[in-house]
């Protein structure tokens, strides 16, 4: 599953690359979604491949904590970035007259860049209370991965402090992004509803449909490893839960972007015919200039 979703990721980022009739908004984010999915799963397969066929389950104290941080990281980043879709999506089709002066090029990055600093900063939030209330050594966590609620679990210090640091974590990237997902799909299907079919009414919900579906992908399982981690279930119910997460989710979402998408399946033709057309302009054989015209 890793090497398929590495390459699928890779070719959307490509075709988003390189391909001029994607250069728009809700692309840009879809290619750094495909970032944060490579990134996000690098984070813990290839360890996990190791163990494998190594047969060792140690990890070492620093490699748990860099694990933890780049998984939270990657995590918000994606939280946040489906967010930032649906705004996209919500002035495109509610505000289309608006659309092309509110989201230019620069206010794309601007939402890239605050996502990536919001979430360094929550990363560094939960690498600073892990190293100030906790230690441990030669301890077992009931996973292949070190979650971060499993870690705060371990800590040596009141358990108050560390339950209030993941209520606001949670509402901070989990309650708002979803609720300005759902307020932005409430004000999104009236409109597309409000659309003749001449008006791109199917595309409208294809583009919904797809993004809707990793939406209830990832919070799904997000929640439902997190909600395995905290009433300490057997062993095999975090890691099944875990797997789902960190490996199938990001498998999945790409297959799922690509489904309903005529331009990311077309891309790879426009970018074929593209390539054939530039040979044959700037072949050194293809052009005869006449006697007397400007070369």
């Amino acid at each position: 599953m890793y090497p398929v979703m590495v390459l699928r990721n890779l070719l959307i980022i490509l075709a988003v690359s390189f391909d001029s009739h994607l250069h728009t908004s809700m692309y840009f984010v879809l290619s750094n979604l495909r970032w944060i999915d490579i990134g996000f799963t690098s984070a813990t397969v290839p360890k996990m491949i190791v163990d494998m066929q190594s047969h060792s389950r140690v990890i070492s104290y620093a490699g748990c904590l860099t694990q933890m941080s780049f998984l939270v990281l990657f995590a918000c980043i994606e939280d946040m970035l489906l967010t930032v879709m649906a705004y996209d999506q919500f002035l495109a089709i509610c505000h289309p007259l608006h659309y092309p002066v509110i989201v230019n090029p620069h206010h794309c990055v601007f939402l890239v860049l605050v996502s990536f600093f919001l979430s360094l900063l929550d990363s560094q939030l939960h690498s600073w209370i892990v190293l100030q209330f906790t230690f441990f050594k030669n301890v077992e966590i009931s996973n292949f991965v070190c979650e971060p609620s499993q870690l705060l679990n371990l800590a040596c210090s009141d358990g108050v402090i560390n339950s209030i640091f993941i209520y606001l974590d949670s509402i901070m990237f989990g309650f708002l992004p979803i609720s300005g997902i759902l307020l932005s799909y409430c004000k999104i299907v009236p409109s597309i509803l409000r659309m003749s079919p001449s008006d791109g009414k199917y595309k409208g919900f294809s583009t919904c449909g797809s993004h809707l579906a990793v939406v209830c992908l990832f919070y799904g399982t997000g929640i439902g490893m997190y909600l395995t981690s905290a009433v300490s279930p057997p062993p095999s119910n975090g890691v099944v839960a875990s797997v789902m997460y960190a490996v199938v989710t990001p498998m999945l979402n790409p297959f799922i972007c690509s489904l309903r998408n005529r331009d990311i399946q077309s891309a790879p033709w426009r970018l074929r015919s593209t390539t054939v057309e530039s040979h044959d302009l700037f072949h050194p054989f293809s052009c005869v200039c006449k006697e007397g015209q400007p070369h």
